[in-house]
């Protein structure tokens, strides 16, 4: 997806991309909501509870029955950059996500390897306290997104997914800009205001009573 920079705050671009999050949800439930509302997604996200859950064979699964779909493991590297993030690429992951909370040469490390690869890395931004000063580091690293992410826990005690995202954008010239954070259809107009790239939804999908229509309601609110 290209875009021009304008400043640091506005950008040119296309409509953002809908990541479904599939995190506390069965594998088998996985795959006949993704042949429901594959036609309204851009990326699929193997989360990490699904990952603990099932392993990486759930990727190479998921990837070798909808190979079209751009397919995410939120593996949160810690540690071990090199050898993670290739796991995850040569299981069929497209993007590969890493903590920004690890150490730079973590960071600097998995986005060697997508390089080798020819994959992309998202940063995560989950748990960090200073979000700008961290984000500015990290964008000057050529990692392809970051995602301000506010965590479940975060949420519960109220922390803020927009302020989160404000913080994202003020301090990122190069990545991408994802968002997730307990985003679904009565709060999105609000975080696309902002303009991110791309926009994470977990159970405002995988909850709702009707997942098809309220999949293809939010695909629709974003292209507009």
């Amino acid at each position: 997806m290209q875009f021009e920079i304008l400043n640091k705050n506005e950008r040119v671009s296309p409509s953002p991309m809908l990541q479904l999050a599939l995190d506390i949800i069965d594998l088998n439930e996985a795959k006949t909501l993704l042949h429901e509302i594959k036609d309204y997604i851009d990326i699929v996200e193997i989360g990490t509870p699904f990952i603990l859950r099932y392993g990486i064979k759930a990727i190479k699964e998921i990837k070798n029955i909808y190979p079209l779909l751009t397919l995410l493991a939120d593996f949160k590297i810690a540690d071990a950059g090199e050898y993670e993030s290739h796991m995850a690429f040569n299981s069929g992951a497209d993007i590969v996500t890493v903590l920004a909370t690890a150490p730079d040469s973590t960071i600097k490390t998995v986005i060697r390897q997508a390089v080798i690869d020819k994959k992309s890395v998202m940063v995560d931004t989950v748990g960090i306290n200073d979000i700008g000063k961290r984000v500015s580091e990290i964008d000057k690293m050529g990692a392809d997104y970051v995602c301000a992410h506010t965590g479940l826990d975060e949420q519960i005690i109220g922390v803020s997914t927009l302020k989160n995202l404000i913080k994202v954008k003020n301090n990122t010239n190069h990545a991408k800009i994802a968002v997730a954070g307990g985003i679904n259809l009565s709060n999105l107009d609000v975080i696309l205001d902002k303009n991110p790239d791309i926009v994470i939804i977990g159970s405002g999908i995988t909850s709702a009573a009707d997942r098809k229509s309220t999949a293809k309601k939010i695909k629709k609110i974003i292209a507009r």
